[in-house]
């Protein structure tokens, strides 16, 4: 995320420095994750680690290799499936089979990475939704696995903010509530008594953010359109977050959030 893009040091618009750095256009780095994490297929453990490391990689978000001594090897069945990555090498799988349940590729290895990328030999990565739950040290992850490089801030502001579609004013407050979130632009949460009525209409959308929590959307009518899922609200926020508890943020073609 901040670190592999938007203006990140390896993202692809990184921002202005007096300095350079000579290395490929698509830059890979291994990094220690000291935290213990363990992701499960019913009650099996898949893997229950101490020794993870992230990978990054340029334009994409962190993934999670673990050694391979730490999963539950009799969990995994070795398929005939094999990708190549031009920065990584060949990668072996595995289907994930807890009794009944088949997860087929769930897991992947390169066990002969390419001489550049060398330290990969040993760790294997499982995608995340093939596993039921993860957990960082006793705590379930919301969405994916939080990024250490990866910040929200959340303050309580008086910058006035206007919302609208055109001449049609959506919402009006000097009170919103900002987020500023790493490698995103910052956005504006405003109060619920600083809607105008009848422009909202409830989605059936749901997100997670493990930054912020869990996400309930509304359709926007204004204007003589209709903005499918163009607002959004954390009505129980993670606690860093707990200061937007049900405002709402705005964002879609044609809607204008003005923040002075």
């Amino acid at each position: 995320m901040s670190l592999t893009q938007g203006r990140g040091p390896l993202g692809g618009r990184p921002g202005d420095t007096n300095y350079t750095i000579e290395s490929p256009a698509h830059r890979i780095l291994f990094q220690e994750d000291g935290r213990r994490l363990r992701a499960f297929v019913g009650d099996s453990a898949i893997f229950d680690t101490t020794g993870a490391r992230l990978l990054y990689e340029t334009g994409i978000p962190p993934v999670a290799y673990v050694p391979l001594g730490d999963f539950d090897m009799t969990l995994l069945e070795r398929t005939q499936t094999s990708t190549h990555c031009p920065f990584k090498g060949d990668a072996s799988y595995w289907t994930l089979r807890a009794g009944d349940d088949v997860r087929e590729d769930a897991v992947w290895a390169y066990e002969q990475p390419l001489q550049q990328a060398s330290w990969l030999a040993g760790y294997a990565a499982l995608a995340p939704a093939k596993a039921d739950r993860w957990m960082v040290e006793d705590e379930k992850v919301a969405g994916h696995l939080r990024d250490p490089y990866h910040r929200v801030d959340v303050h309580t502001s008086t910058r006035p903010v206007r919302v609208s579609v055109g001449d049609d004013l959506i919402a009006e407050t000097k009170r919103p509530v900002l987020v500023f979130e790493t490698s995103m632009p910052v956005r504006a949460y405003v109060p619920r008594g600083d809607l105008v009525a009848g422009h909202l209409a409830p989605s059936p959308t749901r997100t997670t953010s493990p930054y912020m929590g869990d996400a309930t959307y509304w359709h926007v009518q204004a204007g003589g359109e209709r903005f499918p899922d163009a607002a959004w609200s954390y009505e129980l926020p993670i606690a860093e977050a707990m200061k937007v508890a049900g405002y709402v943020c705005f964002e879609g073609d044609g809607i204008s959030v003005d923040l002075s």
